[in-house]
């Protein structure tokens, strides 16, 4: 995990100084109040696999509070913290369901090569505890276990952003690692499709658009 903060942080500070030999991109020196945004997500995520056994379907949905800073007109930088949940029904000799509940954090960085569209780079790291149930024999204790897994996410999007005024966005995002237990994944590994639609507010909203 600190790795792939470590990375992340290196490309922005690459990008940022790149931009500050720009005149045209430069914003004043110095920190800026009304900079800072705070807002977040929904994430609804599906998806469906196949085995052997038959394959199964998956359902993630959830909320995903963020807090962050533009540092210049094409990128902004901060924190997210996850709650999720997923449910998932597959075919392994019997016909099990599984659910789980997890609580992460991360650091997203989010570029806009053009207006108003972006790329992102979100690594997390999760706690989650799952519940499992036998479907066919309901007479089984269900299996329950607290994990930890990291995630990689990368995805587009497209919002309205102006700095100093609220605005909202919606991306589409794909988990890179494949850690066995991420919530981006399902019990085949396989990556699921996460859409977050979310929306931000700066704390201190200009008077007239830059």
């Amino acid at each position: 995990m600190k790795k792939i903060v470590l990375s992340c942080m290196s490309i922005f500070f690459l990008f940022t100084s790149n931009a500050q030999n720009e005149r045209e991109e430069v914003d004043p020196v110095g920190f800026k109040k009304e900079n800072i945004f705070i807002g977040g997500s929904l994430t609804l995520g599906f998806g469906t696999s196949n085995s052997y056994y038959g394959g199964g379907t998956n359902f993630v949905i959830g909320a995903n509070p963020e807090i962050g800073y533009s540092l210049a007109k094409w990128v902004d930088m901060g924190f997210v913290f996850n709650a999720i949940y997923n449910n998932q029904r597959f075919n392994d000799f019997y016909r099990y369901r599984q659910t789980a509940m997890n609580w992460g954090t991360g650091v997203f960085l989010r570029l806009y090569p053009i207006s108003s569209f972006f790329v992102l780079a979100q690594p997390e790291h999760n706690w989650i505890k799952y519940t499992q149930t036998n479907l066919d024999q309901p007479g089984i204790p269900k299996i329950s276990q607290k994990v930890q897994a990291t995630s990689f996410l990368v995805g587009v999007g497209y919002g309205q952003r102006n700095i100093g005024h609220s605005g909202f966005y919606t991306v589409i995002m794909l988990d890179l690692l494949q850690e066995y237990y991420s919530p981006y994944r399902d019990r085949y590994n396989a990556a699921i499709p996460v859409i977050r639609t979310g929306f931000n507010w700066y704390l201190n909203p200009s008077k007239k658009k830059r």
